[in-house]
């Protein structure tokens, strides 16, 4: 009992206080000096009280902060990728109009008519040069017809389906195509070596008039290939003393191991050279 009536004087007190502190702050002017003299001792201690509340946020924030700049950025590599591969995919677009419009300018100097094939797949053998077309019999394809890129001959088909056809490169060592020397008409016959690199030259007397940089092109002999097309570049002519005939090497004009988009042209003979044979070739 004596303990809830001293609370209550206490209570008491404090209102009267409060009531007084009112009344003065109202009526005194002085009274607000004191108010802000106060103020600034209280000061302090908000800012104690406040600051656990103030470091809490503020952590919050950086953390989220960082979340965010790490999402961003997770973001940005995800959008670079994307980019990356767009710019790629322009890239090889890019190089693919190049030869397309390498082809069709090729087309346009031809008098023969033309069929636009791509390569769609190789021969697994190492030893054996042929590629595969998507081209054939239902597009008008004939067995042996002359195969080319933009800058050179490729080959010849070897192989015939209704939807595809194989293609024997003028590289593979079983193949052989006659040429002249564009610049003094002198024929001979380029032979595949297995190597994309280069082709060899047979039966050239060592006197014959035939110099580095020579171009070769087909000599229409065989009713095979038509005249004029470009077949290699004369790199390496050897004369050796001992020998009647030279050695002779020259780089395929056409880009063997590059070349996606060709060009089958339409044989213009009257008759169609004899098939192929193709009993030592592998399916």
């Amino acid at each position: 009992m004596f303990k809830a009536s001293r609370t209550q004087s206490k209570l008491l007190g404090y209102t009267l206080l409060a009531i007084a502190l009112i009344f003065a702050d109202y009526n005194f002017p002085q009274t607000k000096q004191i108010r802000i003299w106060m103020t600034l001792l209280v000061t302090p201690i908000q800012w104690l009280v406040d600051l656990p509340g103030q470091t809490w946020t503020r952590l919050n924030e950086l953390v989220m902060a960082r979340e965010h700049l790490l999402e961003q950025n997770r973001q940005l590599r995800i959008q670079n990728l994307l980019d990356q591969r767009q710019i790629q995919k322009l890239a090889a677009l890019t190089v693919e109009n190049y030869r397309l419009r390498g082809l069709l300018n090729a087309a346009e100097k031809l008098d023969e008519k033309v069929i636009l094939s791509e390569l769609i797949g190789l021969n697994p053998d190492p030893f054996v040069h042929q590629v595969i077309i998507n081209s054939g019999s239902e597009d008008g394809v004939v067995l042996g017809q002359p195969v080319i890129d933009s800058t050179g001959v490729m080959g010849q088909v070897c192989m015939l389906g209704p939807y595809t056809s194989r293609v024997l490169l003028v590289s593979d060592s079983n193949h052989a195509i006659p040429v002249q020397i564009n610049r003094n008409g002198l024929r001979t016959v380029a032979y595949g070596q297995g190597n994309y690199d280069y082709l060899a030259l047979a039966d050239l007397a060592d006197t014959e008039d035939i110099r580095v940089g020579d171009i070769l092109v087909s000599s229409g002999l065989g009713l095979r290939f038509p005249v004029g097309y470009p077949v290699a570049e004369v790199t390496e002519v050897i004369h050796d003393p001992g020998r009647a005939f030279a050695q002779v090497k020259a780089k395929p004009t056409a880009q063997l191991s590059n070349s996606r988009q060709l060009l089958l042209v339409k044989i213009g003979y009257k008759h169609r050279p004899a098939d192929l044979d193709l009993s030592n070739w592998d399916q």
